[in-house]
């Protein structure tokens, strides 16, 4: 953090103690968990929302949070700006921990934190544009101002035109990008979104992805996503972590995680990403061939590690006979080249065994699955 930055938001110099105590490597990171916990009184005794997180999330990316439903992301993103305040552990933004805040400075930093929501949380009575210029006249920012910096966010987001409408008057897509010039007002260097396209259809969901990819790109802040959908992750995320009642399971960059999941959890949240074996091709399999005819059927799996895509005719060339390629397909996550292809093979030369150590010099995994008439 700037010396001006931390200044504008009333926190003293990091102690040279502080900066001996963290990793050198982590010394750049914007946010930072240290052994955060996080635990609610329930009806039946203490539920512990969050378990020993140690996470850092470095400034100017990308970050997603991933988990099923109670696995502890919205715990976790409201300890950045202390809407919740952790039972154990410590929260940093560059390098300063931020738990003994007191209201003065934790009202100057919400305001370098930005945060959209779910369902919007716009003001039905109010226009857009007093909706978006709510905040600033909160802090008793001047009338000239406000109008510039409104004017120039709904530029930003698309949305000049509806200066003058209501909430009521506008759709999903409009609602969350007023939402989204509302959390920008005061040029926040940190963007939390909580489930910020849940509420939206695919095709909207993709306009807002794209926005917040713009407005990373642009202005360099530092985005925290939270979702249960694994298409965002892939659409917009650097890195991700997946949680699981309360605690990490999975981190890593998204190209890793996606192509070679470790957990069970993170791999349940991929699979409506993967094309699972078709139901008539899984009746039809047969452990041994039961004719000349009979066709060996590979699964080859494209885990990242190599980042050029397969080149499938040397493939096929090399696997001999009559291949056909049954389902799957290939894409590219941060220039990492992912995806699964179900090949069947007939007339080769080749045993089942030497075909799938052929393949292999493609794909990092290959499946032998049977044979099929």
């Amino acid at each position: 953090m700037t010396a001006a930055i931390q200044r504008r938001l009333d926190i003293p110099e990091p102690r040279n103690a502080e900066k001996t105590e963290l990793h050198p490597e982590l010394n750049r990171a914007h946010v930072r968990f240290i052994g955060l916990g996080k635990t609610y009184e329930g009806r039946q005794g203490p539920v512990a929302a969050l378990q020993g997180i140690d996470l850092a999330i470095q400034r100017g990316e990308v970050f997603g949070i991933i988990g099923r439903s109670g696995a502890g992301k919205s715990s976790l993103i409201r300890t950045i700006n202390r809407l919740e305040q952790p039972t154990a552990g410590r929260v940093l933004i560059d390098q300063v921990d931020i738990g003994e805040f007191d209201e003065d400075r934790l009202v100057a930093l919400r305001r370098r934190i930005g945060m959209i929501f779910q369902h919007f949380n716009l003001m039905s009575a109010k226009t857009v544009w007093q909706n978006v210029e709510l905040p600033l006249k909160v802090a008793g920012v001047g009338k000239q101002q406000r109008q510039r910096k409104v004017r120039e966010l709904l530029e930003l987001v698309g949305l000049q035109a509806k200066h003058q409408a209501y909430p009521a008057q506008l759709s999903g897509g409009q609602k969350q990008r007023v939402g989204i010039a509302r959390a920008l007002v005061h040029d926040p260097d940190i963007l939390l979104c909580d489930e910020a396209t849940s509420a939206l259809d695919p095709e909207t969901t993709q306009s807002i992805l794209g926005l917040l990819r713009e407005i990373n790109r642009r202005l360099g802040l530092t985005i925290v996503l939270i979702t249960h959908e694994m298409a965002v992750i892939r659409e917009i995320c650097d890195r991700v972590v997946v949680l699981e009642h309360g605690r990490i399971v999975e981190h890593g960059p998204v190209w890793e995680v996606f192509g070679n999941p470790q957990h069970e959890v993170s791999q349940t949240l991929l699979a409506p990403l993967q094309h699972a074996l078709p139901e008539e091709l899984q009746r039809r399999l047969q452990a041994q061939p039961s004719s000349t005819e009979a066709e060996l059927v590979l699964r080859l799996q494209f885990t990242g590690s190599a980042t050029d895509e397969p080149d499938l005719a040397a493939l096929f060339s090399a696997l001999g006979g009559r291949v056909k390629l049954l389902q799957g397909g290939v894409e590219r996550i941060q220039g990492h080249a992912l995806g699964q292809l179900l090949l069947a093979v007939a007339g080769s030369p080749l045993n089942a065994e030497q075909l799938r150590q052929r393949a292999s010099q493609w794909a990092q995994r290959v499946e032998v699955l049977g044979y099929v008439v």
